[in-house]
């Protein structure tokens, strides 16, 4: 066991020592941000030397009104260890952790929580965090009295604020500007947002545990037919680029399978609603379009599934990924993440595992419309290397590393593009099966990925930033469709004049009305992008006279 032989400090000589560390040891990547803006010269020299002040001082007084002689230690030794942890992330990934990353972090299965461990991390989290948190347990801490503490807390408050204040006067065009031009700078600000995150992140959870469930499409319906029931395969991709599908022109041949399929529609203009899982996955079946999407929105109402299965369509989510982001309490739902349910695992379980059961699955319907969702491993970082068996490496050499930043661009790329490769696969076994189902159903499979993902551009990796920073790759999906030959009712050739014009995730809350033949007064024709012809009972808008709640 290490010993120290400390001496007694007092509670603000603690609390402006630890600020000094945070300042010194975990904003690496807030520093080499603001210096990408403002550069060191002399110019800017007096500014930054405020900031840095500015910074310490918001973080002495933190410390300071949450701070107590019971709660200094605890607070200043977690937010050591979860601060070391941020750092990491922020330094190796440019990683920004806002409320929809807590909410993916909460939501990472403890098999995705080993992809993240690295000898890298261990050392950032031994060095800044664990030794750090340590000395602090053993430091003798001089309190005085009550009152004396009170004043001496007073004082160092009245400091700091001072000194703030003298600083934002001082250079109030920098200030001004800093704040109004780059407030993406404040997200690397290491601990402070990941702290005011966090209690965004509560406050939304303890408010969305008393909401009401707002239902939507109460009077959903299929109109009466003679036509074969619909068998539609809506597959959610996971962290897959447009940029990287040969079908969008990329110069690996990622896609051969898919692009034998004549019937195969591909969209080269697809955007996502957000760059995280946590954020696209309920958005894209939400009601809502994604400048007036929320966590608590979608939360508080149903969503486009609830509506489908109100129709009387079987629904059923299959997930090969942590977990469907709420988007699948209220249907039939089943995990794919274990040798348990999933046939086909060797490092980890394979997304074409979803398929062994399904068959079996489509012949219990009992002559009912289908949807079935597949909700994707896909490319999920930073582990590419594990994504994919082996007979599936085709472009070599590859990156074998959790640790992007250590992979050049070619490996790293080839890593990734071997996924595609298998997601290629995947998508042509879902039209085989579907092909199977053609003579006595009306099928039609859907993809679409959540998000897209950065592979080092500009020093970005994996995905998460806020879509206005975000790059074009974070947000840039592919989206194809294909009809079985009983699908006869879109309007095909009006459909291909649109494969090029710019769709996103606010269209498919709508398409998968269209797809499915529901009418209800939420369903917006003019946001279902697959055209159809006339039918003898069109789609159309009923007035949905009453909105229950429960």
């Amino acid at each position: 066991m290490i010993t120290f032989n400390l001496p007694k400090i007092s509670s603000t000589q603690l609390i402006i020592s630890v600020a000094i560390f945070f300042i010194a040891t975990v904003n690496n990547a807030f520093f080499s941000h603001v210096l990408e803006i403002y550069p060191l010269n002399s110019k800017n020299i007096g500014f930054l030397i405020t900031l840095v002040t500015g910074f310490t001082s918001a973080i002495i007084l933190l410390l300071t009104l949450l701070g107590s002689r019971f709660t200094l230690k605890p607070l200043i030794i977690a937010l050591l260890i979860i601060s070391s942890f941020t750092a990491y992330f922020m330094d190796s990934y440019n990683a920004v952790i806002d409320e929809s990353m807590l909410q993916n972090i909460l939501n990472t299965d403890i098999h995705e929580s080993f992809d993240l461990l690295s000898f890298k991390l261990i050392v950032y989290v031994t060095f800044l965090g664990i030794l750090p948190a340590y000395t602090i347990y053993k430091l003798p801490i001089a309190f005085q009295s009550t009152l004396q503490e009170f004043f001496s807390k007073l004082k160092l408050i009245t400091l700091v604020l001072s000194l703030v204040l003298i600083s934002i006067f001082t250079y109030s065009n920098f200030f001004s500007s800093f704040w109004r031009e780059h407030k993406s700078l404040r997200y690397y600000a290491n601990p402070s947002f990941y702290l005011y995150s966090s209690g965004k992140y509560l406050s939304l959870f303890f408010k969305s545990q008393k909401l009401p469930l707002q239902k939507i499409g109460v009077n959903a319906f299929i109109p009466k037919s003679n036509d074969p029931k619909r068998l539609v395969i809506f597959v959610v991709g996971e962290t897959a680029r447009a940029d990287h599908f040969s079908l969008n022109g990329y110069h690996k041949k990622t896609t051969p399978l898919l692009e034998q399929e004549k019937e195969l529609i591909n969209f080269s203009n697809f955007w996502s609603c957000g760059t995280s899982t946590a954020v696209s996955v309920p958005c894209l079946f939400s009601r809502y379009n994604s400048d007036e999407y929320s966590k608590e929105k979608a939360i508080s109402t149903e969503n486009v599934l609830d509506v489908i299965q109100r129709a009387g369509v079987s629904v059923l989510w299959l997930d090969n990924n942590s977990s469907s982001i709420g988007v699948a309490t209220r249907v039939p739902y089943q995990s794919y993440k274990s040798s348990a349910t999933n046939p086909v695992c060797d490092i980890e379980c394979r997304d074409i595992g979803m398929l062994a059961n399904l068959q079996s699955y489509i012949n219990q319907q009992n002559n009912k419309d289908i949807i079935i969702i597949l909700h994707q491993m896909g490319n999920h970082g930073p582990a590419y290397y594990k994504r994919y068996p082996k007979e599936f490496e085709k472009f070599t050499p590859t990156c074998k590393t959790n640790q992007l930043e250590d992979c050049d661009t070619l490996s790293l790329n080839n890593t990734y593009d071997n996924i595609i490769l298998y997601t290629d696969y995947f998508l042509s076994e879902v039209i085989s099966l579907l092909k199977e189902n053609d003579t006595t159903f009306k099928t039609a499979l859907f993809y679409v990925s959540d998000h897209g993902e950065s592979l080092g551009e500009n020093g970005l990796y994996l995905h998460g930033l806020p879509n206005f920073i975000a790059p074009d790759s974070q947000r840039h999906v592919p989206a194809l469709l294909w009809f079985g030959k009983q699908f006869n009712h879109i309007d095909t050739p009006r459909l291909l004049q649109n494969i090029h014009k710019e769709y996103s995730h606010d269209h498919i809350f709508h398409t998968l009305l269209g797809l499915m033949n529901i009418n209800t007064s939420v369903y917006n024709e003019k946001m279902d992008f697959i055209p159809k012809k006339p039918l003898p009972t069109p789609l159309h808008n009923i007035p949905e006279h009453t909105v229950n709640k429960s």
